[in-house]
């Protein structure tokens, strides 16, 4: 390192901590794993930072990732939340919509609420769809809502008023009411957390934005304090959109946290794409715990305007991100006389019987060093020691009941869970229409390279692409991104019966709200752009597209033709000949962050030359391994072999070969007498 300056980013996941670290003079990067502190996840943030950056040493930029809403939400360990509404709806929530989630199960049931019927009060008062008040609120109602939360210990209130999305009035007059009888309760109100139709859909994402927001703004609080002696200038949260903002802002708004830990692979898989000349790119990212899969489609990662978690929809935009439960710390067991690995993870305690912390069932990093694609002395860059005595007892006792040996063992516990990381991707991918086979496999994560090549021969892809750092790359992508926050409108008609002026009022009002946000952000206004887009749909359908507007003057018919070509795309027809509405208007206002280019990774000394007998397809081979560190650009590698680095392990299987290519990459392809 050349200077006394540095950006920092971290990926606190379920196992390991990744810390990224880019010296803004040079532009160079480095990257360190240190095991997660579930109990206070700030303390492995501190050892990596102490670990990586002198103490005298400035940080002027640290973002990090982080799953704590997530992991509230999935556990069901949010807080105490009320929901008020308007009198004669308090079902809404309870109800829900009239979407069956399998249409063929009988045994389906609704998603469980975050809110019970006893848990929703109602007001008398009444909004019009055109936003003209039709009775005013009657706040002595509110007062039985006040006795209650003192009764019952709510932690937060969720307002979600009808047509509070046309006109606020009422619910900002509700939560002047209530904030002033019950400080210290979170209140969340629809109009600032989803100013949007969909009167369902609104209030399960304001009902989730006041369940998450006193856990996120807890942690968020803890940790600014943790680290306020090594971060001057503030600390900042990646939001689900890709983008990032301040700690005070993802306070304000947490439920823009909620995919923060996932979505830096994905930004990475964009600065890849425009670095590589590869626009089509499938991201995986497997971890200890979980295995993330992510498109990024003519350069730009995949998108929505809203998801669906634990069956509940929320109106946020969202890098599109599948999730299962698959990592290197999932657990093998036995159910029915048949094997299965994962969703249950081991964790970073007790982890892997491989780490020698107390675990005894076998996962898949324990099957990994049984066949010998991990060194048990230079695992994590040689922090880490893993114990192979352990692993083959833990994968041994679970083979006995199968009558197979140890390495048979931790050959089918790969296979599976290798079917299961193809059936995510298919599931991104086939499903809707999209060929893997035109695209490049993005490997990443500590276990990703490990299983990549597998994974391309068994869905048909040509390239496999292992970034730099691969096991801390989601935090590597939080350094590329830009502070982003998304504004919308509701804006219901016939596309053909708008005028011109009335969309570009009201695109001008939201950049404007955009542009007071980011300023308040710290961003300076020539660093402010927006992004315009508008959701649009055939008249009589119920669901609709997000199409961009281009800058500058609006070309109705342009945009009516992009709908149309969108709309064949993913469906495999259109009707030009049909009219089309627009509902909601969009500006995702982007403040560009000032920082370095990424500096080609120096070549270091490799470390010996070596070479060890690894298991593949069943039958032991000497394979080559190799320090990544010593690869020049353009060298090959032939496999059979192994490249170890500090956070990850790359396997390239006999047929295959690996090339340094553009930016450090590494390009895992098929050898011409393999195909």
């Amino acid at each position: 390192m050349t200077s006394n300056s540095y950006r920092i980013s971290a990926d606190i996941g379920g196992t390991f901590t990744d810390i990224v670290y880019q010296d803004r003079e040079s532009g160079i990067c480095g990257a360190a794993k240190i095991l997660s502190t579930p109990d206070n996840p700030a303390l492995a943030v501190i050892e990596g930072i102490n670990s990586v950056v002198p103490e005298d040493a400035k940080i002027d930029f640290f973002v990090h990732g982080t799953t704590v809403g997530l992991n509230a939400l999935l556990t069901r360990r949010g807080a105490k939340v009320a929901l008020l509404t308007t009198e004669n709806f308090r079902d809404i929530y309870t109800i829900q919509g009239n979407d069956r989630g399998e249409i063929f199960s009988i045994r389906w049931n609704k998603p469980e609420p975050l809110a019970g019927l006893e848990d929703t009060f109602t007001v008398r008062e009444r909004i019009a769809a055109d936003g003209e008040i039709v009775t005013p609120i009657n706040t002595d109602d509110l007062d039985r809502l006040v006795e209650a939360t003192r009764q019952n210990g709510y932690e937060a209130i969720a307002i979600c008023l009808l047509f509070a999305f046309r006109n606020p009035e009422h619910e900002l007059a509700a939560e002047a009411y209530l904030s002033e009888r019950l400080p210290g309760v979170s209140i969340a109100v629809s109009h600032r957390v989803s100013p949007e139709w969909r009167e369902f859909d609104r209030t399960s994402t304001t009902v989730m934005d006041g369940y998450l927001a006193p856990v996120v703004r807890r942690y968020i609080e803890t940790l600014v304090g943790e680290l306020s002696h090594r971060l001057p200038e503030g600390l900042h949260v990646m939001e689900s959109n890709g983008g990032v903002m301040s700690a005070a802002s993802a306070s304000r708004t947490p439920l823009q946290t909620l995919l923060s830990g996932p979505v830096g692979g994905a930004i990475g898989g964009r600065a890849l794409a425009e670095k590589t000349g590869r626009k089509n790119l499938i991201c995986v990212d497997m971890g200890g715990t979980s295995f993330d899969a992510s498109l990024v489609i003519d350069g730009l990662p995949s998108s929505s305007t809203e998801t669906k978690l634990e069956g509940l929809p929320v109106q946020i935009s969202v890098v599109d991100i599948h999730v299962i439960g698959a990592g290197g710390g999932s657990i093998a067991w036995t159910e029915a006389d048949a094997a299965r690995v994962g969703p249950q993870s081991a964790g970073s305690k007790p982890g892997p019987a491989c780490y020698g912390l107390g675990g005894t069932e076998p996962t898949v990093s324990d099957a990994n060093l049984v066949l010998g694609r991990l060194d048990g002395a230079n695992f994590s860059g040689g922090e880490m020691t893993l114990h192979r005595d352990l692993a083959e007892k833990a994968v041994g006792e679970m083979g006995a009941n199968f009558g197979m040996n140890a390495q048979e063992m931790a050959q089918g516990i790969i296979d599976i869970i290798n079917a299961k990381m193809a059936d995510a991707i298919r599931t991104i991918t086939i499903r809707r229409g999209i060929d893997p086979r035109d695209f490049s496999l993005v490997a990443f994560g500590g276990a990703g390279p490990a299983q990549a090549a597998a994974l391309a021969e068994e869905l048909e892809i040509g390239e496999v692409i292992v970034p730099v750092h691969p096991g801390a790359f989601s935090a590597w992508g939080m350094l590329q991104t830009d502070v982003r926050h998304d504004f919308k409108e509701t804006l219901y008609g016939f596309w053909d019966q708008l005028e011109v002026s009335e969309l570009e009022k009201r695109f001008a009002k939201l950049e404007a709200d955009g542009r007071a946000y980011l300023i308040d952000e710290g961003v300076r206004d020539a660093a402010i752009s927006f992004e315009r887009s508008a959701d649009f749909r055939y008249h009589g359908q119920e669901y609709v597209l997000t199409i961009p507007i281009p800058p500058g003057p609006i070309d109705m018919d342009a945009t009516r033709g992009a709908f149309d070509r969108a709309y064949d795309r993913q469906y495999g027809h259109s009707s030009p000949e049909g009219r089309v509405e627009i509902a909601n208007l969009r500006v995702a206002a982007i403040g560009k962050l000032d920082r370095p280019e990424n500096a080609d990774p120096e070549t270091g000394e490799a470390g010996p030359t070596s070479s060890r007998m690894v298991y593949f397809s069943g039958r032991e081979q000497e394979t080559a391994i190799v320090d990544r560190a010593g690869l020049a650009a353009g060298s090959v590698t032939p496999g059979p072999a192994i490249i170890e680095e500090g956070t990850a392990t790359t396997l390239v299987p006999p047929g295959w070969q690996a090339e340094v290519i553009v930016g450090g990459h590494l390009s895992v392809t098929r050898t011409e007498n393999a195909k």
